[in-house]
C-alpha cells in the first residue's frame, strides 16, 4: 500500500450553537488565522438570517444545514487526457467531499456578491441556497448538466 490513509478530523462543537457544522464553516471562512473575525462574520450572518425568518418558526442552524444540503453536489467532474483527447469524466463523490464543496461554493459566491459587508453577503447567499436559488445552486446544476452530457465517459477510471 503506497498511500497512508489520513485520519478523519473531528471538529469540536462551537459554544453558541453546539454544532460541528458551524466550526467547520468558521474554519473555511477564516483567512490568515483570524478565527475570531471569521466567527464574528458567521454569527452576524446567522443573526441576519434569524431576523429575516422571524415569521417562519425555523432556526438559523436548520437554515444553514438545509442550504448546505441543497448546494452539495452528488457528482464531480474531473478531466483526464486519453490518447491526445481531454475528457470530462463524472465521478461520484462521498458526503464529506460534497459538504466541503458546498461550503466552499457558498463562501466564494458570497464574496462575489454586491452587498456592503461580508456577513450580509454570506447571509443572503445562505438564504438563496436555502430557497433553491442563487449562484451556488446554479454552479451545482451546471456541474450536474456537464456530468449528464459526459455520462458516456463514466467508464474511464481515475
Amino acid at each position: 500500500m503506497r498511500k497512508i490513509k489520513r485520519k478523519k478530523r473531528i471538529y469540536s462543537k462551537d459554544p453558541k450553537y453546539n454544532s460541528s457544522l458551524i466550526t467547520y464553516f468558521i474554519n473555511h471562512i477564516m483567512v490568515n488565522g483570524k478565527k475570531y473575525t471569521a466567527s464574528k462574520i458567521l454569527y452576524k450572518s446567522l443573526g441576519l438570517i434569524k431576523n429575516n425568518l422571524k415569521s417562519k418558526n425555523i432556526s438559523e442552524l436548520n437554515v444553514l444545514k438545509i442550504a448546505v444540503k441543497n448546494s452539495s453536489p452528488e457528482i464531480e467532474i474531473k478531466t483526464r487526457k486519453i490518447g491526445g483527447a481531454t475528457y470530462n469524466i463524472p465521478i461520484k463523490i462521498n458526503s464529506r467531499r460534497s459538504k466541503y464543496l458546498a461550503i466552499k461554493w457558498l463562501i466564494l459566491n458570497s464574496k462575489n456578491r454586491s452587498e456592503n459587508t461580508m456577513y450580509e453577503k454570506l447571509a443572503n447567499e445562505i438564504l438563496n441556497a436555502y430557497n433553491g436559488i442563487g449562484n451556488t445552486i446554479k454552479k451545482k446544476n451546471h456541474i450536474n448538466s456537464i456530468a449528464k452530457s459526459n455520462k458516456a465517459f463514466s467508464h474511464f477510471k481515475f
